[in-house]
């Protein structure tokens, strides 16, 4: 009944004209922003840390347009669930998929890297841009709340692409390359890893950044195109996402060397339009100092101090 309920609200909300939307949008600014003052703190720190040569003037200007677009990426989400298919290729367009074609047509998989640039729900029309004969999905983490997850799958897999929770990714991808199937396969990969899962550090928008090597290990071990997804916004509304190969041979890079590559891409895209990027996120909460007293990887494991013998 509660999903039933929200979804048929969601759904009458969505069919709302795109300028009432943005109207709503501007709205939700005010109170977030003005009132509320979500996650503050942290905007403001991230932004500080990250761009150290801005003055103060520049940091407000940087923290209320994102919040303007945290804004507009909620009302998006909202419009997505009844935009027709003639309303997300235009607002939502691809270029350089013919390369992701020319793989998937040879037989090869890709892994896509993304980051959380706004409006990453939008990136998941991407079936209706390249050939069919790719199977096309994106890794996503359980939400807690079952409702909320239910309705974010039906959202995010409206176009076609498989949303695939975090623990079955390494199975998922075993079965499609038994099947013969070549897959386009998204992730994430500027999320805070667990400190069991933190093999690598690199220098990100000044910061010495734990990060996520699932990416590199699944393309390597199954020899996938690799590309990197950067997305743009163009104006209010209209977004522009654009692969780039970074290798369709990782097998012959070092370790970690392609996940350093996608961070380096990744802040590019950030410096360009900062205000895109999900600042709110408390990306730089575990450090090298507290890693090292905690911690110690051992033959590829980390391990807690207190567990080594």
């Amino acid at each position: 009944m509660i999903y039933r309920l929200l979804y048929a609200t969601w759904h009458l909300l969505s069919l709302l004209p795109f300028p009432v939307h943005y109207v709503l949008s501007d709205c939700i600014y005010l109170i977030l922003y003005k009132i509320v003052g979500y996650r503050k703190k942290v905007v403001r720190r991230n932004l500080a840390t990250s761009f150290p040569e801005k003055n103060a003037d520049e940091l407000r200007t940087m923290e209320q347009r994102f919040y303007h677009s945290l804004c507009d990426y909620f009302a998006e989400a909202v419009k997505a669930m009844t935009m027709s298919e003639e309303q997300m290729r235009r607002r939502m367009t691809f270029k350089g998929t013919e390369l992701v074609d020319e793989c998937v047509r040879s037989g090869q998989s890709c892994a896509v890297y993304l980051g959380h640039i706004f409006n990453w729900e939008w990136v998941t029309s991407l079936p209706l841009w390249v050939t069919p004969e790719a199977h096309c999905g994106q890794l996503y983490h359980v939400l807690e709340n079952p409702t909320f997850d239910r309705l974010f799958l039906r959202l995010r897999q409206r176009w076609g692409a498989e949303c695939i929770p975090v623990a079955d990714i390494l199975r998922k991808t075993v079965e499609y390359k038994r099947s013969g199937t070549p897959t386009v396969f998204g992730y994430i990969g500027d999320q805070v890893p667990h400190w069991n899962n933190i093999h690598h550090w690199c220098d990100f928008l000044h910061h010495d950044t734990p990060v996520m090597t699932g990416t590199e290990r699944i393309a390597r071990k199954n020899r996938q195109a690799v590309f990197f997804l950067d997305v743009r916004r163009l104006r209010r509304g209209y977004y522009e996402a654009e692969f780039r190969l970074i290798t369709r041979t990782p097998e012959q890079y070092a370790d970690f060397e392609i996940t350093d590559i996608y961070h380096r891409m990744l802040e590019e895209t950030i410096r360009r339009q900062p205000e895109l990027w999900l600042w709110s996120h408390n990306r730089w909460k575990r450090t090298r100092e507290e890693f090292n007293e905690r911690f110690q990887e051992i033959a590829g494991k980390v391990i807690t101090r207190e567990g080594m013998e």
